[in-house]
């Protein structure tokens, strides 16, 4: 199970950082990029997804934490109008490499441990609650695949609004003006009455 986790850990924690780190514009190939890496070695370790019973369990619960944490590290990274307008960029600073570089350190300490410093509870485990090695190794592939995809969501979004905003402003700001003259105004009242 090491390599199987390590390399794909590793892959993803460069192809990100690399990525991300430092002002870049953000584009939809940028986007894709860490996808990209992870769809090259992927194929190679990830033997398919349980069907049933707590492997499936375990499968959909990496996935959902997966997402959390790269929602997470993506709400780290600003995104902001370049000035020169050329679109949005995004500035990955300390904080956001801190957190890859945590969660990769914590996938590949749970293969090695795995492997060398639990290999016996976790096997007995695994055994009790009728989960497969296969199963295990694949949530962590899909922990990690959910938190790129939690991320691109994040960013993508940001970016977006960076984008739409000088386009839509106006019309934001006319609606708030609407909406503020709209609860000022005095209600209807019945003209009948004396």
């Amino acid at each position: 199970m090491d390599l199987q986790v390590l390399l794909p850990s590793l892959i993803i924690l460069l192809v990100i950082l690399l990525s991300d780190l430092g002002r870049h514009q953000v584009t939809p190939m940028r986007l894709l990029r860490p996808f990209l890496g992870a769809a090259v070695v992927i194929p190679f370790f990830f033997k398919g997804s349980a069907t049933s019973g707590n492997g499936l369990v375990i499968e959909a619960t990496a996935t959902a934490a997966g997402l959390a944490l790269g929602a997470l590290a993506g709400a780290l990274l600003r995104v902001s109008a370049d000035q020169a307008g050329a679109g949005p960029i995004s500035d990955g600073g300390l904080r956001y490499a801190l957190v890859w570089i945590a969660v990769s350190a914590g996938r590949i300490f749970f293969a090695y441990g795995a492997s060398h410093i639990f290999t016996r509870q976790l096997g007995e485990w695994l055994m009790t609650n009728q989960v497969s090695v296969a199963a295990l190794t694949d949530s962590l592939i899909l922990f990690s695949v959910a938190m790129l995809l939690g991320r691109t969501g994040v960013v993508a979004a940001k970016a977006w609004r960076v984008a739409v905003r000088p386009v839509l402003g106006p019309l934001y700001e006319a609606k708030a003006d609407l909406c503020t003259r709209s609860r000022t105004r005095q209600p209807f009242r019945d003209r009948d009455r004396g």
